[in-house]
């Protein structure tokens, strides 16, 4: 399972709400191929959703959704956000990583 902090489900919700996106939509939270590293977190909005290759958590008030193949690479993960001056944005705490490229746009395990 991957936690959502109060923080990243707040911003979440402010972004969705700035898109008009209605409450029919969930945050998709997902792990894609691609990068210097091998793998990319991909965070999108979303209403589709399949029982059989999905789950779906509520946390914070807030529904998201990750795919069966995302979860194994995303178990015991912490998705928070920043707006800082050294950090802004969404960004994962991962147990599962071991390498992550210079940019820290992408990961292995």
């Amino acid at each position: 399972m991957i936690t959502v902090t109060e923080t990243a489900a707040t911003a979440a919700q402010a972004t969705k709400e700035r898109s008009k996106y209605g409450e029919e939509y969930f945050l998709r939270i997902g792990v894609v191929g691609g990068g210097c590293s091998g793998f990319a977190y991909k965070l999108t909005f979303d209403t589709k959703y399949d029982e059989t290759k999905d789950t779906r958590y509520e946390m914070h008030g807030m529904s998201y959704v990750v795919d069966k193949k995302s979860s194994l690479f995303l178990d015991g993960a912490t998705l928070n956000y920043a707006d800082g001056i050294e950090r802004q944005g969404f960004y994962f705490d991962n147990p599962n990583v071991v390498k992550t490229c210079g940019c820290g746009s992408s990961f292995s395990v």
